[in-house]
């Protein structure tokens, strides 16, 4: 019985039972009519006929050349810092575009020369013009005998036994031609050397220059100023509106100061160097109001034989040994298009009257459109005078 029931399950297991197997196919076929199974299929299908056509024939672009470059950004080289010389150059600044100006009197000075400036930006009509490079015309080594006396804090300026005063003698000499006068003071000069030593050798030696007291080496400053052949001036620190927030210094010329307040620190400003015809006022519309204040502030001027320049605000104060008020100041506001258009309404305004006087601070830009706007001034039918003939004397 066990024997026969063995052999029986034996031959079993070798056979599967067919109820099984018909079940399979069915279900396979079942399985395979679906689409995205056919769908699959034919992909594998293509794939297989791929490689297959690829084994037999090769990569069709087996035979073409190629080539593997390795690309690698560089990094955008850095500017040199710019030389004196560039920081003042218009090609650096890159900022002059219309340099025509919108003023009533700058209509007056144009038709007779033109000045090309950077970015084919031009002024005028008529002749090129390009910034010359000025061969100094040096003036008498200060201080020169017998203008001079020692003071509590440096030498100060005197008037000479034979008559001799600073106004005259540490001036500019100047020779009129019959034409038109022009003349530029630049101030603000001593306190940056880079603006210092531009406007010394970019500006002519016309154009009159004015430094701050408080400056170190002024005297050397002066002295090489003089050299190339810039008179000089110096600065007043005068009480402004908003003092003391606004605070020109621990020697600004007070409103409320008396007589011995003005004469000390005074005594103190100009003595901080010599070689100066002149002095002109930093800031002051409210020392400007006090007539204490300017009486003896004048006063000392007179005394010592010193011209007063001011930027215009003064001008209806006479005094000092000799006085001048500037028509306008031209870098107000600070762009190469205001500075043009005010220094093409001077030079109308020199033509239209027979002289004018402009002034302005030591900015690239003032230093850089002055360099440039005086070169064609003889051409244009003016002569650029120094500030100093510009003045005149009390009662004259």
């Amino acid at each position: 019985m066990f024997a026969k029931r063995q052999s029986v399950l034996a031959a079993a297991a070798g056979a599967p039972p067919r109820p099984r197997q018909k079940f399979a196919v069915r279900s396979m076929a079942h399985v395979l009519r679906r689409p995205p199974v056919i769908a699959g299929l034919a992909g594998v299908f293509l794939l297989a006929t791929s490689a297959l056509f690829l084994t037999v024939l090769g990569d069709p672009r087996a035979g073409t050349p190629s080539a593997r470059i390795a690309l690698k950004r560089e990094a955008a080289p850095q500017a040199a810092a710019p030389s004196g010389y560039d920081a003042f150059s218009a090609g650096q600044m890159g900022l002059y575009q219309d340099l025509t100006g919108a003023d009533p009197l700058s209509e007056a000075a144009g038709g007779e020369a033109l000045i090309t400036l950077p970015d084919g930006a031009s002024v005028a009509g008529g002749a090129n013009y390009s910034v010359p490079v000025h061969a100094a015309s040096p003036l008498a080594k200060a201080p020169i005998a017998g203008l001079f006396q020692n003071g509590p804090s440096g030498p100060l300026p005197v008037i000479a036994p034979d008559g001799r005063v600073p106004a005259q003698a540490y001036a500019r000499p100047f020779r009129p031609n019959g034409k038109p006068r022009v003349a530029l003071i630049v101030g603000g000069l001593g306190l940056n050397a880079v603006t210092t030593r531009a406007a010394i050798e970019r500006l002519p030696p016309e154009v009159t220059l004015s430094f701050v007291p408080y400056a170190e080496n002024l005297q050397g400053w002066i002295d090489q100023a003089r050299a190339q052949g810039h008179e000089v001036m110096l600065e007043m620190p005068m009480e402004p509106s908003g003092y003391p927030d606004n605070d020109p210094g621990p020697y600004t010329l007070l409103a409320s100061g008396g007589p011995d307040d003005v004469k000390a620190k005074m005594d103190w400003l100009l003595g901080r160097a010599t070689g100066y015809f002149g002095v002109t006022n930093y800031l002051g519309d409210r020392f400007a109001a006090s007539d204490q204040g300017m009486g003896a502030f004048l006063s000392v001027l007179r005394q010592h034989g010193v011209a007063f320049l001011d930027d215009g605000s003064f001008q209806r104060r006479p005094g000092a040994w000799a006085r001048a008020s500037a028509d306008k100041i031209i870098d107000q506001p600070q762009s190469p298009a205001a500075v043009i258009a005010a220094l093409n309404s001077l030079e109308a305004q020199a033509k239209i009257r027979g002289s004018a006087l402009g002034t302005g601070f030591s900015y690239p830009v003032t230093v850089e459109t002055a360099a440039r706007w005086t070169a064609g001034l003889e051409q244009r039918g003016l002569q650029l005078a120094p500030a100093s003939a510009m003045t005149m004397r009390p009662g004259r």
